[in-house]
């Protein structure tokens, strides 16, 4: 097969329109290439932007409709409404940065991946055949659990739990296949799914939860591990949701700034961040002020305006709750 002989379905198209319909610039789906992996795995397709339009390349055959209907319902969720992840901190050394920039969207991914498998399956995009391509990506990914266990523990565990958020508990024969190659990480996996389906996902508030939950579960896990913990509650900024009544409040009655070790990326000055009180979890990020203006009345004016005017000031999204 090649990308010229390949149609969007209908519902495809539907998918397509309905983005087009909410976004201002102009999104289009590019098939690229000639390449079918034989598995289908989301790495497979990505997001380019090109002035104010977006192109969804998709680069492998495999299972196109479902590749393709898998980005676009994911911008639908940023289109919607939904919270995204930013990355303003830098720890100083450009592969640590990128390895945790890329963790970070992998678990925020994940809980997303709960509500794009349902709207897929809604759709009918999800067939026997693309399950069964599913999971030959898992095993093209990760190999069977050796002992003692190696170093991709994390990234089994990952693997395992993206799988289930797009498998469910009832397929037997898969959960089954899971337990038998990867015990010690399917059963981390497991414990993480229970935590983030325990309240569903049901609105930009609930998916927010749930991904800060997930960041803190995940290192807890790595931990237990004797692996370094990600410190995703830090590092990884999420799109705050706030009332009507939370927007008119003041800074610290939200949030608390805390002197972080790492820097703000444009400016390379030591950074603060802003945690949200009630969960800890970063929701802005303030470049320290240069010495002249670094005194206490500085932070005491941010802590005295009100959120919706910080946030005006950092160009900083919120979405209303």
């Amino acid at each position: 097969m090649q990308a010229k002989d390949v149609q969007l379905n209908d519902e495809v198209q539907g998918l397509l329109n309905q983005v087009n319909a909410l976004y201002p610039g102009k999104v289009e789906v590019q098939f690229i290439g000639e390449l079918q992996a034989g598995f289908v795995r989301h790495d497979q397709a990505q997001q380019i932007q090109v002035g104010k339009d977006i192109n969804i390349q998709v680069a492998d055959l495999t299972a196109p409709n479902y590749t393709a209907s898998h980005e676009l319902v994911h911008l639908l969720m940023i289109l919607s409404g939904f919270p995204q992840v930013f990355f303003s901190l830098t720890t100083g050394q450009p592969q640590l940065d990128e390895q945790l920039m890329i963790m970070g969207t992998e678990l925020y991914d994940i809980v997303s991946h709960i509500v794009v498998v349902s709207e897929q399956r809604k759709h009918g995009l999800i067939t026997d055949e693309i399950e069964g391509l599913y999971l030959n990506g898992v095993t093209a990914t990760i190999k069977p659990e050796p002992t003692p266990v190696d170093d991709e523990m994390t990234l089994r565990t990952l693997t395992l739990l993206d799988a289930l958020a797009f498998f469910g508990l009832d397929n037997d024969k898969v959960i089954a296949q899971f337990e038998r190659d990867y015990p010690i990480s399917f059963a981390a996996a497991r414990k993480l799914y229970d935590i983030i389906t325990e309240k569903p996902v049901d609105s930009p508030f609930t998916l927010r939860r749930n991904v800060v939950k997930l960041f803190k579960a995940f290192d807890a896990q790595l931990e237990a591990w004797r692996l370094p913990a990600l410190h995703n509650t830090e590092f990884t900024t999420l799109t705050s949701v706030l009332s009507k009544r939370q927007l008119s409040l003041n800074v610290k009655q939200i949030f608390e700034l805390y002197h972080s070790d790492m820097h703000e990326k444009t400016t390379q000055r030591r950074g603060y961040v802003g945690f949200n009180r009630s969960d800890q979890q970063n929701a802005f990020v303030l470049p320290s002020p240069a010495p002249k203006d670094d005194t206490p009345d500085y932070y005491t004016k941010i802590y005295d305006m009100t959120v919706e005017d910080l946030f005006k000031q950092l160009k900083m999204p919120y979405i209303l709750r």
